[in-house]
């Protein structure tokens, strides 16, 4: 079964609403030590299951959450993106994670540029935020790229209350300025 949703095609890559295929590669992600990391830390497939869903409901619920990104050649789940928001949250978060066979291949610099400009036109957000391990510096790079700078330390509800994480963001001003000149990948 499939959620209707919104479906946003980039050159390489197709970002559509979570499918219960996707779980497989999912598992895969929340099962790397390295890959969950920064998104809460590996989990087994059970408790992997439970935060599956958590994506088909916030788009159910809210009308919004992260897009699985597939593929387009040979559809295959490289990972998710987009807007996020849960209870108690620090901001409007557009948030990320890839598989990690999908590192390194320029997949974050096509799709989530792609869901901002969606959750802009779509949600009526005048900022978004990405909130950031002090030491994932790869996803710092990725903010920076984005045009998003440090904002400060953040504090995320229970219970993730005790993990450190900065917050980095911009303006949708500063986004929409920034779309209009031309960028270098992030």
């Amino acid at each position: 079964m499939s959620l209707a949703g919104p479906r946003i095609e980039t050159e390489r890559l197709l970002l559509r609403l979570p499918e219960i295929g996707d779980f497989e590669r999912f598992a895969e992600l929340q099962a790397d030590e390295e890959a969950a990391r920064h998104i809460g830390g590996h989990q087994p497939r059970t408790a992997a299951w439970r935060k599956f869903l958590q994506q088909p409901g916030a788009w159910m619920l809210q009308g919004f959450g992260m897009f699985s990104i597939i593929d387009r050649g040979s559809g295959r789940w490289l990972g998710q993106a987009g807007p996020w928001k849960p209870e108690g949250w620090p901001g409007n978060e557009i948030g990320y994670s890839l598989h990690p066979d999908a590192w390194h291949k320029g997949y974050v610099s096509e799709a989530v540029p792609a869901t901002i400009d969606w959750a802009l036109a779509n949600l009526g957000w005048d900022d978004f935020i990405h909130c950031i391990a002090p030491q994932n510096t790869a996803s710092q790079r990725v903010a920076q790229g984005l045009g998003s700078t440090l904002l400060g330390p953040g504090r995320l509800p229970p219970p993730f209350e005790d993990e450190a994480v900065d917050v980095w963001g911009q303006t949708r001003e500063r986004w929409l300025a920034r779309r209009r000149e031309p960028q270098a990948p992030c």
